[in-house]
């Protein structure tokens, strides 16, 4: 993320370089440039990602040069079972959302349904949400809170978090931006609570 001459920032700008194999089997670059497929917020300045790729559940197949996330292709806020989504998201300061932002944030990226799904925390921040899926994240840059109903993370530059499907928020405390990178795959959801059995990850609040 940079800022352009006019002090504004620059969001959700990533460099795509995209493999492929042409019709003599040798493998070559499809593309090389800016991912196409960018959503900026226009209610709050800073927000915003780029979907650098997905794939439809069932079978992954790289065969051809299609654009699964060429600029006008829909791509959902996570995917369907055994689908995949690939995005960088740029995190503003929370300071940025003014309450229009708040109020519309899910509605601007198809995540209605994922803000439903955690509204027993939605009181604590406003970005709480949950998805069927398991996302695997990386803190490009910067730093940024992950919430949890009964918990809080600080995660900085480099940290990694594998994110089961659970009600999570994400809190930009630090007065600047936090970019982070995301490859969700879509799950079962959640089944609703029952007792610990013998195999299960230890460590959960009894």
């Amino acid at each position: 993320m940079s800022a352009e001459g006019n002090g504004a920032v620059r969001t959700a700008l990533v460099r795509r370089v995209v493999t492929g194999v042409d019709g003599h089997g040798r493998s070559y670059v499809v593309s090389d440039g800016e991912a196409p497929n960018v959503f900026r917020s226009p209610n709050v300045p800073g927000f915003g990602a780029a979907q650098v790729w997905a794939t439809e559940p069932g079978p992954v197949s790289n065969e051809g040069s299609t654009d699964r996330a060429a600029a006008d292709a829909e791509i959902p806020m996570y995917p369907e079972l055994g689908g995949t989504v690939f995005r960088v998201a740029d995190f503003p300061p929370d300071s940025a959302y003014d309450e229009t932002g708040k109020g519309g944030l899910f509605a601007d990226i198809g995540g209605d349904e994922a803000r439903d799904g955690a509204t027993h925390s939605a009181d604590r921040h406003f970005w709480f949400h949950k998805t069927d899926s398991i996302d695997f994240a990386v803190v490009l840059e910067g730093e940024i809170w992950m919430l949890l109903d009964e918990d809080e993370v600080l995660l900085e530059a480099g940290d990694v978090i594998v994110q089961r499907g659970t009600a999570h928020s994400w809190s930009n405390r630090s007065g600047k931006p936090c970019r982070m990178a995301f490859l969700l795959l879509g799950a079962l959801p959640v089944p609703a609570p029952r007792a610990v059995e013998d195999g299960q990850l230890t460590g959960q609040p009894s």
